[in-house]
């Protein structure tokens, strides 16, 4: 759908929510530099544009507002995906973790301050989804997916060790030994010039003949 920046804005916002809120506060986040009143009339403008769209979207009263029961939002089924892939006690069916998706990031471009706090959340929620699932999917043999996972938990976050673990022992788990020491020798030659620090010696290790 073609709609403009506010009603965007307004859209994400209440998206990201899992329950109506008061108008007054939506407006005063999505507009800071407005008073009051002009904030709830820019509100009250954007949820009118929202209505010539010709779709239900938004849903409220004159207290509150929300997205409408039959909107669907991608960030809360990737979110309810990646909250069951961490709980240990849930038995997962092999179709399960072949449903998770590895790749996406939350609103990329977006700099509002109410979406760099939600995103820094779901980035983490989201590294540790993907080693998880990494490993599970190594432990149920199915090598590619696993490594592609690795990869993907790798490039959210470079430096961090925890994600290159999964992913040589993915390629380990493959038969891929020299796939795993290159992995090595990459996030060592890292460590060394961002941080100035070696990998654990539990890291090491793992490519240790």
């Amino acid at each position: 759908m073609d709609l403009p920046l506010s009603a965007q804005r307004l859209l994400a916002f209440l998206a990201l929510q899992d329950r109506a809120l008061l108008r007054a506060y939506v407006a005063g986040a999505l507009w800071l530099d407005a008073r009051e009143e002009k904030a709830s009339a820019r509100l009250r403008s954007t949820v009118w544009r929202l209505g010539l769209s010709g779709y239900p979207l938004l849903e409220g009263s004159r207290t509150h507002l929300g997205l409408a029961m039959g909107v669907t939002v991608d960030w809360r089924f990737l979110t309810g995906r990646y909250r069951r892939l961490l709980d240990e006690s849930a038995a997962l069916p092999p179709e399960f973790l072949s449903s998770v998706p590895v790749s996406g990031d939350l609103l990329p471009d977006w700099y509002d301050d109410w979406v760099i706090m939600e995103r820094e959340r779901f980035r983490q929620l989201r590294m540790h989804a993907l080693e998880t699932l990494c490993i599970r999917l190594s432990e149920a043999g199915r090598s590619w997916p696993a490594v592609e996972a690795g990869l993907a938990a790798v490039g959210a976050e470079p430096l961090r060790e925890s994600a290159h673990r999964a992913l040589i022992a993915a390629h380990l788990a493959e038969g891929n030994r020299s796939e795993a020491l290159r992995q090595f020798r990459l996030y060592r030659r890292l460590l060394r010039e961002e941080l100035g620090i070696e990998p654990s010696q539990t890291l090491a290790q793992l490519v240790t003949p």
